[in-house]
């Protein structure tokens, strides 16, 4: 898909409805493989997927009190006991309906679908789930907007839990081994403070590696390692709704760098953001059909920006009420990415 301007170009595949390719000024600024074999067999670290049924964390992997009932998830978080990512095979690692060509808010994009049946990775009831991309350029920048949608669907239960967003690790130095010397702005220094298992307290804090919110910082070969949740709105256990949508974007991160003069700004209606500067990002050494080998990347290769409600509110009673879907309701999100080169 072509955002009006030739050297801006997108490229989605069905397969989790990912984004392959997000071309600014003839730059691809997400890590990626070269052909869509190599996501159904190299991708463990998620490259461009669209991450469901839940997004990051839940705590034991369990879901209690839910329907009544406890749901036991899969447990695929490394050394920690946790669900990570909607579990194994999460709705990054399935098949959508699609790419729709569709005209959404006037605006050339694509639509993704995917149904997700009851008792998938341990989940309740059956869902539907809609993506949305649709590109363009403002004011000389190329701007990709996300949006996503679920409902129940299922006569299975009378309630579940749903969390969306997108995987995609951006690099806007593509020619260069590492993300060294990216310069990072973050639209907070609140964050979730982590217990040992990668799972929040319940306390929101500072974040004592970074200066304060709006204040630019560079990311060296090693520091600062980040892999947090950053808090937007510190009132969301109460005040968000099921469908941000209805929100106005709010600022997350802008990051750039000097060498290349690009620049990636992204912003959502979603109360907080995990930012992963990818030091246990490792993407295998691949070769395509015509015998053409792309070599490895690794640590610090790429910057995960995740916009979502709080990490394992799913698991949280007191949280859930960002996350639980029930009949009758929509669950709903929206994110747009600008990019552009000086």
């Amino acid at each position: 898909m072509t955002a009006t301007n030739p050297d801006s170009v997108f490229t989605f595949l069905s397969q989790g409805a990912l984004i392959q390719e997000f071309i600014v000024a003839g730059h691809n600024v997400v890590q990626s493989f070269p052909e869509a074999k190599f996501y159904r067999t190299h991708n463990d670290a998620y490259l461009g997927e669209t991450i469901g049924r839940t997004t990051n964390r839940v705590k034991g992997a369990k879901l209690e009190n839910l329907n009544g009932q406890s749901y036991q998830l899969v447990a695929n978080d490394g050394e920690n006991p946790n669900s990570l990512h909607g579990g194994t095979r999460g709705w990054g690692k399935q098949d959508f309906e699609g790419p729709k060509p569709v005209n959404k808010n006037g605006k050339e994009g694509v639509q993704f679908r995917y149904v997700s049946k009851d008792g998938e990775e341990g989940y309740p009831g059956t869902v539907e789930c809609l993506v949305w991309y649709t590109a363009g350029v403002e004011d000389g920048k190329t701007v990709l907007e996300v949006e996503y949608q679920v409902e129940l669907i299922g006569d299975e239960c009378e309630e579940t839990v749903v969390g969306v967003t997108n995987h995609s690790y951006f690099h806007v130095n593509p020619g260069a081994a590492t993300t060294e010397g990216t310069i990072v702005t973050l639209g907070t220094n609140n964050y979730l403070e982590l217990d040992a298992h990668q799972i929040p307290t319940g306390q929101i804090t500072t974040f004592p590696k970074i200066p304060s919110a709006g204040k630019a910082f560079p990311l060296s070969a090693t520091e600062p390692a980040i892999d947090d949740c950053f808090v937007i709105d510190t009132n969301a256990p109460s005040s968000c709704p099921l469908d941000t949508r209805m929100h106005p974007l709010r600022h997350l991160a802008t990051i750039s760098h000097p060498d290349s003069g690009l620049h990636l700004e992204i912003k959502s209606t979603e109360p907080a953001f995990q930012f992963y500067t990818g030091d246990g990002l490792y993407i295998p050494e691949t070769e395509t059909d015509k015998g053409v080998k792309v070599a490895s990347r690794g640590k610090r290769s790429g910057i995960a920006i995740e916009p979502s409600r709080y990490v394992d509110c799913a698991g949280r009673e007191e949280w859930r009420g960002m996350c639980r879907l029930k009949k009758g309701q929509t669950w709903g999100a929206k994110s747009v990415y600008r990019a552009w080169k000086e």
